[in-house]
């Protein structure tokens, strides 16, 4: 007797499409079938209901009870209704809304990746976790939190279980070239050796509290890392300024291509999930307006 229904299981296709095959079969025919994927194809997940016009991403951050953004995601086939009734859900929720086209990772994750990416590019060069989160983080360009304490406090191990998905662009098969061959191995490293972020109390840092410390152990992981892919160390070589365009300026370049694929309806779309979402510094107006 639902009218809306929230699926919030593991970015796995198939198990996605698991449940709303059952979903399309026990729901009445008018409720509207959420799910709350960050990654996957609302397409293919909306198939598998043999509703697909009543079905809608829909992205809550994490922790839900917490974080303002919801990016509702529309599929070919989602009906006017289903895309209304969700952005009015939002709003009765509380939440600050955007509606985003289908694509792997949408607009918030998809212009994640490069970020992050790119900050264990810089570990790759030498650069400490500490600096390069001092030079993203609140104390100087403004973000939250920088995006290795990111990293730790969603959990490095359901990264990790997100790279071994078939749907992961980032694969080294697919990335040609260094960014693509290395960082990835020096992110499954850390989940190999157990640091999971906050929840492990081990992550790119040390964790007592919420306060985060720098662990000789990560910094010696990446030395052996550059060891074997003979890779030099260059932190002296790198500016504060460049590590801060190394981590913004391909994220602004995703934003951009996310527009030209109608992805993101307008530029201030994307400036509202990074601002609402991800704790992009609202005095510097979003991404998309830094640019």
């Amino acid at each position: 007797e639902c009218d809306v229904v929230i699926e919030a299981a593991f970015e796995n296709i198939g198990l996605k499409k698991d449940i709303f095959q059952k979903l399309g079969k026990a729901c009445k025919d008018t409720a509207i079938l959420c799910t709350n994927t960050s990654y996957l194809d609302i397409d293919e997940i909306a198939d598998a209901s043999e509703h697909p016009e009543r079905v809608i991403g829909a992205h809550f951050f994490s922790p839900a009870n917490v974080m303002p953004l919801l990016e509702n995601v529309k599929g070919k086939k989602t009906s006017s209704k289903t895309i209304a009734t969700a952005m009015k859900m939002g709003k009765v929720l509380g939440k600050v809304t955007v509606l985003a086209g289908n694509g792997f990772g949408f607009i918030g994750n998809r212009m994640f990746e490069p970020y992050t990416q790119e900050a264990i590019l810089l570990l790759e060069d030498g650069v400490s976790p500490q600096r390069i989160d001092s030079v993203l983080g609140p104390e100087n360009y403004g973000m939250a939190m920088g995006p290795l304490r990111v990293l730790d406090l969603a959990g490095n191990d359901i990264g990790y279980r997100i790279r071994q998905e078939d749907y992961y662009l980032y694969k080294p098969k697919i990335v040609k070239g260094r960014r693509g061959e290395t960082w990835t191995k020096l992110a499954d490293e850390l989940y190999n050796l157990g640091r999971y972020g906050q929840k492990t109390k081990k992550g790119w840092y040390n964790y007592e509290g919420r306060e985060a410390l720098e662990d000789k152990e990560v910094l010696d992981m990446c030395e052996v890392h550059r060891s074997k892919f003979n890779l030099k160390n260059l932190e002296n070589q790198i500016s504060d300024e460049e590590i801060l365009e190394r981590c913004v300026y391909p994220m602004i370049n995703e934003g951009f291509r996310i527009l030209e694929e109608g992805v993101a309806l307008r530029p201030s779309d994307i400036d509202v999930v990074w601002a609402y979402g991800y704790g992009f510094p609202k005095q510097r107006g979003g991404p998309m307006y830094y640019a």
